[in-house]
């Protein structure tokens, strides 16, 4: 929101300096902005079982191979916590895949959906950096047995794009949000109850990246080792991730217990 106050803000002083205006109207404004919940809610945590149950339902999801072909996209944001614009822009290169033991990525770049109005090249995605890192900083991400199976079948079914992009569209494209993201929904509808359909679990692709940092978390892996696999600080980790901890109300609530006892 402030980043985006700024630019107009910026705009509205380049007309003051055209004589467009007297004096920038943003200045005449008193607005606080509402406070956005930061913490991810807990509900949208998908567990191992039932992630596994997705990944076999979307090899189902549409035409020519279409939920197939993103099957492996979708392990990657669960398994290995990477974004989607992390996931989508992941190359083969940057993927050591061994035939037995866990493998890992060496993530170098992003590809985030800006619009081909506000690209340079006039196509949909710009290649960044990583979020919130310098531009040339890389970073590591250990990956489990099944998501190296996942990933080495992927290739051998679908090859890579010309670039080396390990996820393309049918002609070679880079996979879009509205294309993943239609796919998921119908992954869910295939593979939860109704229920969990009308629930905010894993509703969106985005979604497994959070279950995917649930899960290392609750597992016991220590914060920042979690926050290093998943690119964020120690700090940001545990304030965002607060409510995905399991077992905190009975550990508190054996605590007061034990006060009270005393």
């Amino acid at each position: 929101m402030a980043r985006k106050r700024a630019v107009l803000y910026n705009a509205f002083e380049y007309a003051v300096e055209l004589e467009e205006f007297d004096r920038n109207p943003i200045d005449k404004v008193r607005w606080t902005p509402p406070k956005i919940a930061e913490e991810v809610d807990w509900r949208v945590v998908i567990g191992p079982r039932l992630m596994r149950e997705c990944l076999t339902a979307v090899t189902y999801v549409g035409k020519r191979g279409r939920g197939r072909r993103l099957r492996a996209l979708f392990a990657c944001m669960y398994f290995a916590a990477l974004r989607p614009a992390e996931a989508v822009a992941l190359l083969k290169g940057d993927c050591h895949l061994p035939a037995t033991g866990w493998g890992r990525l060496v993530l170098t770049r992003s590809l985030p959906e800006t619009g081909a109005r506000w690209t340079d090249s006039g196509r949909t995605h710009e290649q960044r950096g990583l979020k919130l890192r310098p531009a040339a900083e890389v970073r590591t991400v250990p990956i489990p047995p099944v998501l190296v199976e996942i990933l080495r079948e992927h290739i051998a079914e679908f090859g890579t794009a010309d670039d080396g992009r390990v996820f393309q569209t049918e002609l070679g494209g880079v996979v879009g949000s509205t294309a993943y993201g239609d796919v998921w929904a119908a992954t869910r509808a295939l593979a939860l109850t109704p229920e969990q359909v009308a629930s905010p679990l894993a509703r969106r692709p985005y979604d497994l990246r959070h279950a995917g940092v649930s899960l290392w978390l609750n597992s016991g892996v220590p914060a920042t080792e979690v926050a290093e696999r998943a690119g964020h600080s120690v700090k940001v980790l545990l304030q965002v991730y607060a409510k995905c901890i399991l077992g905190q109300h009975d550990r508190a609530n054996q605590r007061i217990d034990d006060a009270l006892d005393d």
